[in-house]
């Protein structure tokens, strides 16, 4: 899909306020996260590169006391963010 701020997917698809951004840049996937019940996200969170997202992936497979349920795989989704690209 896309806006005004570019191609998005649904990282949540129970959850239609929360869309995940992405673009391309300097051959590399960049994500950024927004949502509409927090206006400050987009403003204060800027475009994060795969790699980032990567490392952030591998500390939360690493932590042992996991009191989030955000899974960084589940949101940043790499297939879906080339396919987007593509279109």
């Amino acid at each position: 899909m896309k806006d005004e701020r570019g191609n998005y997917y649904y990282p949540f698809p129970q959850n239609k306020k929360v869309r995940m951004y992405v673009q391309e840049k300097d051959g590399m996937v960049q994500f950024r996260l927004w949502n509409s019940d927090d206006s400050k996200l987009w403003e204060e969170h800027g475009w994060i590169p795969y790699d980032a997202i990567l490392q952030a992936a591998e500390m939360y497979k690493n932590k042992s006391d996991k009191k989030s349920d955000f899974d960084p795989n589940r949101a940043y989704d790499l297939d879906a963010a080339q396919a987007l690209l593509k279109e």
